[in-house]
């Protein structure tokens, strides 16, 4: 079990409102010569510097203080010691355990996909015509695309003879893009849902059945082109995939936290199985850092502090993530999932309504795409967001010019929020006969918050390492935040609600709904006439 404290009756809490009712100068702080080597850390391929955001030693002294009020320490090891920490569902939480390569079942499991992606890989598994296999089309929503999806783009250099595709949207717009660049003969579909009832899922999985039966396919060739990631062996069956070609995973693996199972086994089939193990090393390597540092040197919990301290006491209630590397495209929106999904919650661990604020708003976009969307918000606009700058710095290609270009905007852009442009620089950049219209509209405020995160090279390990610590900041903040991070009943209203409505737009009817939603359903149906 969690401790339950709120952390609003914390001794340091009511010192951190007092430290926030202060304003900072994040630029006055940097004057400190010694300030960068105190708030930057390094962790073999990764260099995390903090020291452009609104703290000090005091600050972090007491963000750490509530840390351990909080119990986090005994909450990390519940984690870790396999504890029912889910405890709306009566469940483990052990995605750490996917890459601890201690648990048998996850070694059995591991080892048939490394059986299975080396069949494909070497020609052993070919498709109906005796053709290699050349694509793979996983379909699942959620933690069964986000994850994978996120991953298999980063590790794009690494692709072997099989590209990866996903399909997750129950428009059917996607599903036919997807399909019609695709042979029957040469395509393997992933079907990955963990109770294999999710209404997206099953129905993009019929319409691919259907596609491969009405395009060369027959059905005894499903056995060849269609694999089940599921718990439920009987509705794989019934679908019309045998039980040898189900890969398995557990009720103490999380949606958003599975990518590490065999619900990777799209990452597998495109880079590999030594590059997928590659992977698990570099999240077990984070893992264990995280469960075995001091919190004063624990990247993932200096990380949550600092986006508490933002969220909660500067009230900062948005966060940017902003990858200067276009594999990691996928990253923003892989992060709004295991973040807002996670920490999105109102009820505490007692089942009381919190008093406090929990997650924050999580966006972004790749550098320098985003530069010419809405950056102009984040350096003039009235809220203050504070952003994470992720650099890459060896790529994967030879063009060392566009690099060089790229990763000028990245310093440049943590800079340009932290050092802004005052009154008189402008004034000497127009000339003092300039109107003031002009003159102030060119006034940048400075001092924005941000946190530069470089990574030597984009590899397999590495980027498992990353992931590992976003995953460990979410359990941080969910846990001194006092809620449960692990469940995610939010998600389930409107998939109810859906059902009854599904069936009346089917047969004609018209069921008991708000005044508003009746009056779209009927014009829906108007239209549609």
């Amino acid at each position: 079990m969690l401790p339950k404290i709120d952390p609003t009756t914390t001794q340091s809490w009511g010192k951190l409102n007092e430290l926030a009712s202060e304003e900072y100068d994040i630029r006055g702080l940097l004057s400190d010569p010694t300030r960068v080597a105190k708030f930057s850390f390094d962790s073999k391929d990764f260099h995390f510097d903090f020291s452009k955001n609104e703290i000090s030693d005091e600050i972090l002294n007491t963000l750490i203080t509530l840390a351990k009020e909080c119990k986090l320490k005994e909450g990390i090891d519940a984690m870790f010691g396999g504890q029912n920490i889910n405890e709306t569902e009566n469940r483990a939480v052990q995605h750490v355990a996917l890459r601890a390569d201690t648990n048998d079942l996850v070694k059995r499991e591991l080892n048939k996909i490394r059986n299975f992606t080396t069949q494909l890989h070497n020609g052993t598994h070919k498709g109906y015509n005796d053709e290699q296999i050349t694509d793979v089309v996983n379909i699942g929503i959620g933690g069964s695309d986000l994850g994978p999806k996120m991953v298999a783009h980063a590790l794009r250099p690494y692709w072997k003879e099989i590209t990866p595709h996903f399909i997750s949207n129950v428009d059917a717009a996607q599903t036919v893009e997807t399909l019609e660049k695709l042979n029957p003969a040469t395509t393997l579909f992933i079907i990955a849902s963990k109770t294999f009832t999710t209404q997206e899922t099953i129905t993009n999985a019929i319409s691919a059945r259907d596609w491969f039966l009405n395009n060369g396919g027959s059905q005894g060739d499903v056995s060849k082109h269609f694999v089940a990631v599921s718990t439920n062996e009987k509705a794989v069956n019934e679908f019309g995939i045998s039980s040898t070609n189900m890969f398995e995973f557990w009720d103490w693996v999380g949606g958003r936290f599975s990518l590490w199972s065999a619900i990777g086994l799209s990452i597998a089939c495109a880079v590999g199985y030594d590059h997928f193990e590659s992977l698990l090393s570099g999240a077990r390597e984070m893992d264990d850092h995280f469960h075995k540092t001091d919190f004063e040197k624990n990247l993932p919990v200096i990380s949550a502090l600092l986006g508490i301290w933002h969220n909660n006491f500067r009230r900062y209630d948005s966060m940017a993530i902003l990858p200067y590397d276009h594999r990691l495209r996928y990253l923003p929106s892989y992060l709004q999932q295991v973040d807002m999904e996670s920490n999105g919650k109102y009820i505490d661990r007692s089942g009381n309504e919190v008093s406090h604020q929990t997650g924050p708003i999580i966006w972004g976009e790749p550098g320098t795409n985003g530069q010419h969307a809405f950056y102009q918000l984040i350096h003039q606009g009235t809220k203050i967001i504070p952003c994470e700058f992720i650099g890459v710095v060896n790529p994967a290609h030879k063009h060392q010019d566009h690099h060089e270009k790229l990763l000028a905007n990245f310093f440049a852009q943590s800079e340009a929020l932290l050092a802004g442009k005052s009154k008189d620089q402008v004034k000497n950049e127009v000339g003092s006969d300039a109107n003031d219209i002009l003159k102030n509209s060119k006034v940048f405020k400075g001092n924005r918050p941000s946190t530069s995160i470089l990574i030597k090279e984009l590899n397999p390990h590495n980027l498992g390492k990353l992931i590992s610590y976003y995953e460990h900041r979410v359990f941080t903040q969910g846990l001194i935040w006092n809620i449960f991070s692990f469940d995610q009943w939010g998600v389930e209203l409107g998939k109810q609600l859906s059902k009854p409505i599904l069936s009346e737009i089917k047969e004609g009817k018209e069921g008991i709904h708000d005044s508003s939603t009746t009056s779209l359903m009927r014009r829906y149906r108007d239209m549609r006439a």
